[in-house]
């Protein structure tokens, strides 16, 4: 089943390569979205692709940090769209 799925990271999550790592794992799972930093030192990330890949990645997003220490993780469900190509870092 596709799923879409909003994920907000707090905790260290910034200047610690994070984006890099959830790039990498969403597209290791091949999942589309972006994620980028947030003024008030969040990591958000959009995340649209087979539920259980969507799963995984948040997972390892949340887990498999080697430099960053997320305290939090907030998870919105969207309804998938399919207007994402590719896992993208936003600026």
């Amino acid at each position: 089943m596709r799923v879409r799925m909003r994920a907000v990271f707090s905790g260290r999550v910034q200047g610690v390569f994070f984006r890099a790592h959830a790039q990498r794992f969403a597209s290791d799972l091949g999942l589309a979205g972006w994620v980028r930093n947030l003024p008030d030192g969040r990591v958000e990330a959009l995340f649209e692709g087979e539920d259980k890949s969507v799963e995984e990645a948040i997972d390892l997003c949340r887990r498999r940090q080697p430099y960053a220490h997320v305290d939090r993780v907030e998870v919105y469900p969207e309804d998938p769209v399919g207007d994402l190509r590719g896992f993208k870092i936003k600026y």
